[in-house]
């Protein structure tokens, strides 16, 4: 089996496969965020595209995520911090949840074989629902308004040496190689190899960093989120069992 590394949606086209798994991955902070939710209890959450959308479904007495350039829209319950989510606010409950990047990733990636979300707060259950399934894997990384992003292409490469060291699985193009790469030297420090990055300069420019330990932490939240397509609804749930 291979795995491949996307590094921006606006690439997706090129790396789409019918027959694989998709992991979308916005590590700071949308999939963090859900992987957040789900591990507090949250009973779904429906990724929708546009904020029109989101207030559509506020006005009908939905809880909503909703964030926009890091920043949380103003008729939004939630922003985009995996801290918003807690026990208290979601347990049990449906949310639905809009950000910058992504949600659209995940609209972008709904035809292929299974799509879930990443981050490293749950990168093992994550390797472990690929090595379940036993087919290739694409990382599809959110990156920022299509362009490339470095979080997002260190957990691509954290994600292919995990896979890679189980002997099942082999690098498919150059990008997995170079995501590896990446990851391989600097995951010794990545608080100091991310501080210069384009993204960190949003989070700290809103006062938004408290949350980048967290987003950095592996296997803290232990959950695999799982696209469902219901109607013409798009719905995450949690696995069960991988």
């Amino acid at each position: 089996m291979k795995i491949d590394v996307c590094f921006s949606p606006a690439l997706y086209p090129v790396y789409h496969n019918p027959e694989a798994i998709v992991v979308v991955v916005d590590v700071f902070r949308a999939t963090t965020t859900m992987a957040a939710a789900f591990k507090n209890g949250v009973r779904s959450i429906r990724p929708v595209a546009t904020v029109e959308e989101a207030k559509e479904y506020k006005e009908k007495g939905w809880l909503v995520g909703a964030e926009r350039n890091v920043k949380r829209c103003d008729f939004a319950d939630f922003g985009n911090s995996p801290f918003d989510y807690t026990p208290e606010m979601v347990s049990g409950k449906d949310v639905v949840f809009t950000t910058t990047n992504g949600t659209r990733a995940i609209m972008i990636a709904k035809s292929a074989y299974r799509v879930i979300t990443g981050a490293f707060v749950n990168l093992q259950a994550v390797a472990d629902y690929c090595l379940f399934h036993g087919r290739d894997v694409v990382v599809l990384c959110s990156g920022w308004q299509d362009k490339v992003n470095i979080e997002d292409t260190l957990f691509g490469g954290a994600l292919v040496e995990v896979l890679v060291k189980t002997g099942k699985y082999e690098p498919a193009t150059d990008a997995a190689v170079i995501a590896r790469d990446m990851w391989t030297n600097n995951k010794e420090n990545l608080t100091a190899y991310l501080d210069p990055t384009d993204h960190m300069a949003r989070l700290k420019a809103n006062h938004l960093e408290d949350a980048v330990p967290y987003c950095l932490t592996p296997d803290s939240a232990i959950v695999v989120p799982e696209l469902t397509i219901e109607g013409e609804t798009l719905v995450l749930k949690k696995v069960i069992t991988i």
